[in-house]
């Protein structure tokens, strides 16, 4: 019985880890098409920049038009591969290897149609939906598609820099090599481009509904505590606090709620305690459920 179980176990374990491997690699496909996609009918045609590895690669390819934009891509990638894989988690280089490798394979085989696009801002704009979409839906895996993305984490970790530095620091040098080798106007509409893309970027990760996290302390902790449980329906946890000046204990309240709630909390809040103290915060991602009940936050 006790090798029956342990074998439907490690079934199960294999089974599970086989969709989440399958699930990553399928974010990397999907994200990395609709990247090339917005690269070949909108970023290439313009003319524009990116940041990053993509954007040197591109700067070769206006360089030299007869070169490969995959290959290049592929070819500047090796250097980040051997950091990633003797400073990086493995399980992270695995996804990029192939993130990179079929990224480098698709710029050279999706072929978009052009959109013909007169206004430049319109297109960056536009670029930056499409694109950052796609980059958006690569990141939300296990790996990425290779680029600064490895130089970043490397940094993090052996400097403790912040990646958004280390990926702001990078664009800005491609951006710069762009404007001195073509033109500032060009330049200057790649980084609307890139502004855009980012944004994209991070609706995408963290989703269209973005929660708020509320720490609430007041006298009447219970009394609010129970309006947000059965009028508002979501859930509550409690966390013991001491007033560093008075020394008195009290309940704080933690919750978290939609954006499209939040008045309503706020009323509940002032409407029991007029001096309660709140502090409500963004969130990047929520995740489980309320006990004793089916509803996810």
């Amino acid at each position: 019985m006790f090798k029956f179980n342990l074998l439907g176990r490690l079934n199960r374990e294999m089974v599970g880890s086989m969709r989440s491997v399958l699930f990553n690699c399928g974010l990397i496909v999907v994200g990395s098409i609709i990247f090339v996609i917005g690269m070949s009918s909108i970023l290439v045609p313009q003319q524009l920049l990116s940041g990053g590895l993509v954007g040197i690669a591109l700067i070769i390819y206006y360089l030299v038009p007869v070169s490969d934009i995959g290959l290049i891509y592929f070819l500047l990638n090796i250097p980040m591969l051997m950091l990633g894989w003797l400073h990086v988690s493995r399980r992270f280089m695995f996804y990029t290897i192939f993130g990179m490798s079929f990224f480098s394979l698709a710029a050279n085989l999706v072929r978009a149609p052009i959109m013909e696009l007169s206004d430049p801002m319109l297109a960056a704009l536009f670029a930056g939906v499409v694109c950052g979409t796609g980059s958006g839906i690569v990141l939300r895996s296990l790996g990425s598609a290779g680029g600064f993305d490895i130089l970043a984490v490397y940094a993090s970790k052996r400097f403790g820099l912040r990646p958004g530095v280390v990926m702001m620091a990078s664009n800005a040098l491609v951006l710069a090599a762009g404007a001195l080798l073509f033109d500032v106007e060009k330049a200057l509409y790649s980084l609307i481009y890139v502004y855009s893309s980012s944004r994209v970027v991070d609706v995408v990760l963290t989703g269209f509904n973005r929660r708020k996290a509320l720490i609430i302390i007041s006298k009447e902790s219970h009394r609010i505590a129970d309006r947000i449980l059965f009028h508002v329906n979501r859930g509550v946890t409690y966390f013991k606090g001491q007033g560093g000046f008075t020394g008195e204990e009290r309940d704080i309240i933690f919750t978290v709620t939609t954006l499209t709630e939040l008045p309503r909390m706020k009323e509940i809040v002032y409407n029991i305690d007029p001096d309660a103290f709140m502090v409500v915060n963004d969130t990047l991602e929520v995740l489980g459920k309320r006990h004793g009940t089916r509803r996810v936050y």
